[in-house]
């Protein structure tokens, strides 16, 4: 299997995309730890996926908390090989009417979130002298701009931030790529307006939402070595909503 024995660790993955991409990876062999800020959750996603799994609590915009989380990993598999950006967070607010805590929350789980679990995770990899790869989830809307602004902001620096880390880390042998999903049906798009929405659909030339097990497959992709001569890339998986 292309992630035999590969430890995973995926964050928000109590549903949607997360949910799919662990089970994603386990099918592909791996050790996935589902890590969530809700553990019941986290732990739904791992049931029936065999004893190599680990659900834990992770609230990916406190760095104690992220730090917790990833010593928890090497505590139970001594390493991590695989480390998804998934977590995110919404909220329908228009530009000038957008609250100061509504801003700092998108962008500490979208972007900043990304960062602290990326440091932690390339920490251990550098530790254990692993040769890992990194993926993170950013969004079509941040070369759209179709979307709130907090969250296109957090989500093109994310595309940003994967660009700098491929190029700092690659000496060490550490992947780092983006996928950039566009409407997928995931919970997170519940809350979207439907005149929102129906602009959205009206873009995508394949005529669709994305569904949660293509982004997976993109997923176990880029973490296998089908993969590896790829790092700092932008892969988008959108119907051709956008070339990125």
């Amino acid at each position: 299997m292309k992630l035999s024995n590969k430890v995973a660790f995926v964050t928000g993955a109590g549903q949607g995309m997360g949910r799919a991409i662990v089970k994603g990876f386990a099918e592909a062999g791996a050790l996935v730890v589902a890590a969530d800020i809700n553990l019941e959750a986290a732990q739904q996603t791992i049931a029936g996926l065999g004893e190599d799994t680990l659900a834990l609590v992770c609230n990916v915009a406190d760095s104690a908390s992220v730090a917790a989380a990833m010593a928890a990993v090497e505590a139970r598999f001594g390493r991590v090989d695989i480390l998804v950006n998934n977590a995110g967070v919404g909220s329908v607010d228009a530009f000038v009417e957008t609250p100061d805590e509504n801003w700092q929350r998108v962008i500490g789980v979208n972007l900043t979130g990304v960062f602290l679990c990326s440091r932690e995770a390339v920490r251990l990899m550098h530790k254990t002298g692993t040769k890992g790869t990194v993926i993170n989830i950013s969004s079509t809307s941040a070369v759209t701009g179709e979307g709130p602004s907090h969250y296109c902001a957090a989500k093109a620096g994310v595309m940003g931030l994967t660009r700098s880390m491929a190029r700092e880390l690659a000496a060490g042998g550490i992947r780092v790529n983006t996928i950039v999903p566009g409407p997928t049906n995931t919970p997170m798009m519940a809350g979207i307006p439907d005149d929102w929405m129906q602009s959205m659909l009206k873009g995508i030339p394949l005529g669709r939402m994305g569904e949660t097990d293509e982004i997976a497959k993109v997923a176990v992709f880029l973490a296998s070595e089908d993969a590896g001569f790829i790092t700092g890339q932008n892969l988008a998986v959108n119907g051709g909503m956008a070339f990125i």
